[in-house]
């Protein structure tokens, strides 16, 4: 069974950890040069972000990019924004999990529920949004299901629409609640920075 590789890659990572803000931050280095930032929730060990960075052409650490949470956008951008209010109406697709589900929010799509359509593509090992009004497509993969090398499941996807925001729900897989209740277990034993024993690398 291929679950235990990507746990043990987790393992074998070297981890600091972080308490801040109610936030455990954990930060991963893989052998590989690769790096992974995570934001739990103190309370409930609800996974808040996690991002990740590889080395660049020339060696130096390459930008962060992000897999669950708020997308974080450059100081230009920010202040570029500012300037540029038409881009607000965008659709802004993000992710954000719950401790049974992996979970993405597409803001700004005002279309009634039975305008959309999401399905899973079991040979790409994506899902797509599909709007009959042909005004969104969107494709996206579950990284956490290539990880643990887990097919896709039709049944495990659902999505309603509310607020002008469609919100999509996965039922995580008993594998990888399972391997997540393990993870945490591990990471609570990692002293954190707060705690006087080293720093943290996240940013």
């Amino acid at each position: 069974m291929a679950v235990p590789s990507w746990l043990e890659r987790l393992r074998a990572a070297r981890k600091t950890a972080l308490v801040q803000d109610g936030k455990r931050k954990i930060h991963y280095l893989f052998e590989d040069g690769k790096e992974m930032a995570e934001e739990y929730d103190m309370q409930t060990s609800q996974l808040v972000s996690r991002k990740w960075r590889e080395k660049n052409t020339l060696g130096g650490s390459g930008k962060w990019q992000v897999e669950v949470g708020e997308p974080t956008l450059p100081l230009l951008e920010v202040l570029e924004s500012e300037f540029i209010k038409e881009s607000s109406s965008n659709p802004v697709f993000m992710r954000k999990d719950t401790l049974t589900s992996f979970q993405w929010r597409i803001r700004n799509l005002p279309y009634p529920k039975d305008v959309y359509s999401v399905s899973v593509e079991k040979e790409q090992r994506c899902c797509v949004i599909r709007t009959t009004n042909k005004k969104y497509y969107k494709k996206f993969s579950i990284p956490d299901l290539d990880r643990y090398q887990l097919p896709l499941d039709a049944a495990a996807l659902s999505f309603t629409h509310a607020n002008n925001t469609l919100i999509i729900t996965y039922q995580k897989p008993k594998e990888i609640l399972a391997a997540e209740e393990q993870l945490q277990k591990e990471l609570k034993k990692i002293k954190a920075a707060n705690d006087g024993d080293g720093d943290c690398k996240t940013q």
